[in-house]
């Protein structure tokens, strides 16, 4: 029987492969070392992560703060976001979340809305879970409520013709 001849299944010079790029953006974090030691107030407009110590109080409102395994805090933390993996006393005030590792432990008074504790972790004081604000809950609901009376004023002004 007659078969046509094989084709070669792989050309003799195969397309060079070119990776696709992932475009991310950088997370800014400022870092504080082992060995520093830091008194006072700290404040700005990035993330930072703790592997040193801090006395004093640490503001970062709308950023995230970081204690490393290393670091060693005596502050009041006020941040968006907190993740403890070393040692904090101190009050803690998160508008979004706080986050004790297993190795992390935090002695002091925590307000946040979500908070998780790992297995090993240890946190001595009071913890008071809030709410989603009522000022941003009423503004949702009037929203919807706006968008459901609309339609129903339509169709009764429409049944009304």
């Amino acid at each position: 029987m007659l078969q046509a001849p094989e084709t070669n299944k792989y050309p003799a010079t195969p397309a060079p492969y070119t990776p696709t790029k992932t475009v991310t953006v950088p997370t800014e974090q400022a870092t504080i070392g082992r060995s520093l030691f830091i008194k006072g107030e700290i404040s700005g407009s990035e993330s930072i992560y703790v592997d040193g110590r801090i006395e004093g109080t640490i503001n970062l409102a709308e950023h995230r703060v970081t204690i490393g395994r290393n670091g060693n805090v005596a502050a009041n933390i006020n941040a968006k976001e907190v993740v403890i993996m070393g040692k904090v006393t101190g009050n803690v005030d998160c508008s979004d979340r706080l986050d004790i590792r297993s190795e992390g432990s935090l002695t002091g008074d925590v307000v946040t809305h979500r908070i998780s504790v790992e297995d090993g972790a240890l946190l001595k004081g009071s913890v008071q879970v809030r709410a989603e604000d009522k000022d941003k809950k009423n503004n949702k609901n009037e929203s919807k409520a706006n968008s459901i009376e609309a339609p129903k004023a339509a169709s009764a002004a429409a049944g009304n013709a």
